[in-house]
């Protein structure tokens, strides 16, 4: 099982971006699946979850900015970000807390390999 995230770039404050991360592998299901930055110096914090059957939470600083979801049939989640701020800058892990693979192997804490973002003043 492989997470592979995607979207990163480099933004001007004020604009958006959206990130992916899909998963591979013979999966079954997914329960909660997050994003979680790192800023360059700083702890890994966490972004948003959202549950398999589409319940989100958010980090205060980013509540209303951002927005995560999820399509399971593709076994992928997304970050839409909006009205990005410098401080938004960091490297963005996706994340599973729990694969099932179709052979009813389970697999915990899976992360996906981290996309850069980049917000310039």
């Amino acid at each position: 099982v492989q997470l592979q995230a995607s979207g990163g770039g480099l933004v001007q404050a004020g604009g958006s971006l959206r990130l992916s991360c899909a998963a591979s592998g013979s999966i079954r299901s997914i329960n909660v699946m997050a994003w979680y930055r790192q800023a360059p110096g700083k702890q890994r914090e966490l972004v948003a979850t959202i549950g398999s059957a589409g319940s989100a939470n958010y980090a205060d600083s980013v509540r209303g900015r951002f927005t995560i979801s999820r399509d399971n049939a593709k076994n992928t989640v997304y970050l839409q970000m909006s009205s990005l701020k410098p401080e938004d800058t960091a490297v963005y892990y996706c994340n599973a807390d729990r694969v099932v693979t179709n052979d009813y192997r389970y697999n915990y804490g899976v992360w996906g390999q981290g996309t850069q973002v980049t917000v310039s003043s």
